[in-house]
């Protein structure tokens, strides 16, 4: 493919890279201090004081309380040229792990932790804000920096575009990135189309009659429906999809019974069901009450569904992709840098941002085995390596050049 951006020789990169370098240890000190202090969705109170806090110091105009935490910061280039608007998207939101790192800034608050990279996130982000108002004689349009709440659950994203954060000026597109412990250090995952699943969700509760174990003719055995109905949940990926499409069911939960020789007159199980292809929409919800119903019919039992959308799949525009992807293979100095096979089944309502404009997400590849920085997202020991703070603001500054170039 024919790069339609521009290529290394129009922007100074040496100097990009040494101004990144300098502000290495203010990442790294940002970013500890925000773990410190870790917040769970549309919580993240000190979390905004702070990057409101430097945002102001740094003298760059920015909206708070948007979707109850948000902040929007807003940075205008001046040099000549297209008036375009780029948005960059950072989470801000911990999880409700209890963190067992003994590392000098590790988390203060109780049962919460930053487990998934989003304090590194939002300090890429910052970073990516003090740089662009320190120069913003290199670059010709708008950037919108979104600090966006609740990623984890229940989802900030939508209620943020609700609340206009892609109008005035209208955004033209959206770049964001994942800390992803899945990668080494020094590489990175992109590329066009889907990235990331769709989830949906699923409670379903199972009513059968109860009795003793040793007269199961007087019952309907809740258990012995509920056993089939996970069975067959995993047909509809085997049998009723396309080979070519790929899909996960995933039934996490599942409670039933009191007592070894009382047969349960309930079942409760709770699912997850994930996929890229976004015309899938609907077909799953339509094929698990079909199963659920008919093999509570079979048994005699009724049964209660509730049955939702989470969030759509991540799908990366063709030129946006390019356009991170050419960037990246400078950042990281090596084609072997780049992952393009990167996809997974997790799910991010980045996706609802990319619903609205192009754009791309992508994954820094964070992870050091050799310093035990390799444990998987949301693990009590989750960490990464912190030099990706740094690849994170380089490669968020020169897509803002070469985007406006």
């Amino acid at each position: 493919m024919v790069s339609t951006f521009p290529n290394s020789s129009s922007v100074d990169l040496s100097r990009i890279r040494l101004a990144i370098r300098s502000l290495q240890p203010q990442l790294v000190e940002w970013r500890r201090r925000l773990h410190q202090q870790p917040e769970l969705g549309f919580q993240e109170k000190l979390t905004a004081e702070f990057v409101s806090q430097k945002l102001q110091e740094w003298g760059v105009e920015h909206q708070t309380g948007i979707a109850h935490t948000g902040i929007v910061a807003t940075i205008k280039g001046n040099k000549l040229g297209a008036e375009k608007v780029l948005a960059i998207r950072a989470d801000m939101d911990a999880l409700p792990i209890q963190e067992l790192n003994e590392v000098p800034y590790k988390s203060q608050h109780d049962g919460v932790m930053h487990a998934c990279g989003h304090d590194g996130h939002t300090a890429i982000a910052l970073g990516t804000a003090y740089y662009l108002q320190q120069h913003r004689q290199d670059f010709s349009g708008t950037v919108k920096i979104i600090f966006q709440p609740a990623e984890e659950s229940p989802g900030g994203a939508k209620p943020m575009i609700e609340a206009g954060v892609l109008k005035n000026p209208d955004v033209d597109a959206i770049i964001g990135l994942h800390l992803w412990n899945n990668l080494a250090l020094g590489t990175v995952g992109v590329r066009p189309g889907a990235l990331m699943a769709a989830v949906e969700c699923f409670n379903c509760t199972i009513l059968g009659k109860g009795g003793h174990g040793a007269l199961p003719h007087q019952t309907v055995d809740s258990v012995v429906v509920a056993a089939q109905i996970v069975n067959a949940l995993q047909t509809i990926v085997a049998r009723n999809l396309n080979p070519i499409d790929s899909a996960v069911v995933t039934v996490g939960e599942l409670h039933a019974g009191t007592k070894r020789n009382v047969i349960a007159d309930t079942a409760k199980m709770s699912a997850t069901v994930r996929y890229f292809n976004p015309s899938l929409k609907g077909f799953f919800n339509q094929r698990v009450e079909q199963i659920i119903a008919g093999i509570c019919q079979s048994h005699g039992a009724s049964y209660d569904l509730e049955y939702w959308s989470l969030y759509p799949p991540v799908i990366n525009d063709i030129k946006m992709a390019e356009l991170v992807r050419t960037v990246a293979e400078e950042v990281v100095e090596t084609p072997l840098g780049i992952v393009p096979e990167c996809q997974t089944m997790a799910a991010e309502d980045m996706s609802f941002f990319l619903q609205e404009v192009p754009g791309c997400y992508f994954f820094l590849g964070s992870a050091n085995p050799e310093q035990d920085l390799a444990y998987p997202h949301h693990h009590p020991r989750f960490d990464f390596d912190e030099t990706a703070l740094g690849m994170g603001v380089e490669i968020f500054v020169r897509c803002v050049e070469r985007f406006f170039s």
